[in-house]
């Protein structure tokens, strides 16, 4: 089995591109579902936006300059000058269980080091709960900062943050 190549998802071609967003969407109960429009603005507008393979495994994340309207994003943007927050991480059902969410995030750790970040944020949604994204994120060092209530309570999430060593 050959090493999966990890690479920049403004790079894939038309083809990757659809997959990509296809993948989003099959996923859109914990991220969110995105129009091909949207996908190129959150694409275009990325600190990171990276993939594995053709669409086994994607992250969107920004810094703290991007102009984004997430919720999510501006509850952090308003508590910490300087951040690399992740949008979104998904990958595929049957790519599981390969490490790859974990290389899409060291990756991302060492361009937010290199960038000068000291943290990295993101949040989980605790309403519906998604046990399987906690104890991931618990094991790659994230910690929680905080808790929120969106759409009248439809969701809770968790914000989480994982503080950078060498930054």
């Amino acid at each position: 089995m050959s090493e999966p190549k990890i690479g920049n998802i403004a790079e894939q071609g038309a083809e990757a591109q659809a997959l990509l967003l296809e993948l989003n969407n099959a996923h859109a109960r914990q991220t969110s579902l995105l129009t091909r429009e949207r996908w190129d603005r959150l694409v275009g507008a990325a600190f990171a936006a990276d993939c594995v393979d053709r669409a086994a495994a994607l992250l969107i994340a920004f810094d703290q300059a991007a102009d984004y309207d997430s919720p999510n994003f501006v509850w952090f943007r308003e508590r910490y000058a300087k951040f690399v927050y992740v949008d979104r991480i998904v990958v595929s059902e049957d790519h599981q269980g390969r490490g790859f969410a974990r290389r899409l995030y060291e990756g991302l750790f060492w361009k937010a080091r290199v960038a000068g970040h000291d943290r990295v944020v993101c949040e989980v949604n605790s309403l519906p709960p998604n046990p399987e994204s906690d104890a991931f994120h618990a094991r790659i060092g994230f910690e929680e900062v905080g808790r929120a209530d969106l759409d009248s309570g439809a969701k809770s999430v968790r914000y989480l943050m994982r503080k950078l060593e060498g930054s």
